[in-house]
């Protein structure tokens, strides 16, 4: 570890200080230098003890330093130990509708939350993943001639999940995925909804999915208009 990355190793320890002054005094330092390695242990302070100092810090991030967040970021959804304080970090970025946020569709981020979502078995990491998705996509709507059938794939994968319990996850869990599947649904029709409605005519129309359709996907389509669901 470098002179200068101990020192802030040090800075970051005094971040959530009892002592308003202090930690008022630590974030404006912290805050001077936040870029480069700097930033990035900012984020592995943040995902370490879910701060809230570090949150706020993280939060006032502009361009063009948010390629470097944007790069840790990836890296740390990227691994499974660091997957899920990553995503709900990721989630707090979007919904503080940051003004760089749309560069997330080019970036290598994009692709990292789409494998996690056809891949991750922890349903709590899909939880927050999917709903990180529903809340990005409106922001990148061009990401959609690239990565619709990315997000095709995604729902498909998450009905069939929410209607099975492989791993005998509390009920509390299984309900709050369904309901993630129910939004990201919503917003695929919102978004593309001529191609959305080819897509579950022809992935439901397969005998090993019929399980799916009658449990989640027959539920859902009552919520959009009759002539598309013919």
């Amino acid at each position: 570890m470098s002179r200068e990355q101990a020192s802030i190793s040090e800075l970051l320890l005094s971040l959530d200080s009892s002592e308003l002054q202090e930690a008022e005094r630590v974030r404006a330092a912290v805050n001077q230098q936040l870029r480069g390695a700097v930033l990035s242990s900012v984020v592995e302070y943040y995902l370490d003890s879910s701060s809230s100092q570090a949150l706020l810090l993280l939060s006032s991030i502009r361009e063009p330093h948010h390629k470097v967040l944007l790069e840790k970021l990836n890296e740390s959804v990227s691994r499974s130990g660091t997957r899920l304080g990553a995503l709900t970090l990721l989630g707090h970025m979007i919904r503080k509708q940051l003004p760089w946020v749309h560069h997330i569709s080019r970036s290598p981020l994009l692709l990292s939350l789409l494998r996690c979502l056809k891949t991750d078995s922890d349903v709590v990491v899909l939880i927050t993943g999917v709903l990180v998705l529903v809340t990005l996509l409106p922001m990148i709507p061009q990401a959609g001639k690239q990565h619709i059938n990315d997000f095709f794939d995604v729902f498909g994968r998450l009905a069939s999940r929410s209607c099975r319990n492989p791993g005998h996850e509390p009920v509390a869990h299984l309900v709050h995925l369904h309901a993630g599947t129910y939004s990201l649904f919503h917003r695929l029709y919102g978004m593309f909804p001529c191609s959305f409605i080819s897509y579950l005519r022809l992935h439901y129309s397969m005998k090993e999915n019929l399980d799916t359709f009658q449990e989640v996907i027959k539920v859902t389509r009552h919520s959009i208009p009759a002539n598309d669901r013919k």
